[in-house]
């Protein structure tokens, strides 16, 4: 059964990729613990690379610019990219410019997981 739960404000629930899983509703309704949270999702190679450079999110990377890393940009987020219309690099670099609290507040009021493709905010 789907529920309409608030979407929760919380910087600790932005995503290693820069998706903001407080807008999931998967985590909303309890399936999802999240990403830093979820110890099944050592397949994803972006959570692992974050986690090995004690970094919070790709944003904070200090090894490359996310639109130059292999593990961000690959073939994979360019298809979850085109499916769901996302640009977690312009999530990324909203953050990096702005801070993860101002990208929560800006994703929890779209009520979306990432910035848009060709969306300015």
């Amino acid at each position: 059964m789907k529920t309409d739960k608030p979407i929760v404000n919380n910087p600790e629930l932005v995503a290693y990729c820069g998706l903001y899983c407080g807008s999931c509703s998967k985590l909303k309704n309890g399936k999802c613990p999240g990403c830093a949270a979820n110890q099944k999702a050592t397949w994803c190679k972006i959570r692992t690379c974050n986690i090995e450079n004690g970094f919070i999110n790709c944003a904070h990377c200090t090894i490359t610019e996310p639109e130059n890393c292999k593990k961000i940009n690959n073939a994979i987020g360019k298809v979850f990219k085109f499916i769901f219309k996302t640009d977690r690099i312009a999530s990324l670099q909203y953050i990096k410019t702005n801070g993860e609290a101002l990208y929560v507040d800006k994703m929890a009021d779209l009520k979306q997981m990432s910035i848009k493709t060709k969306q300015t905010i």
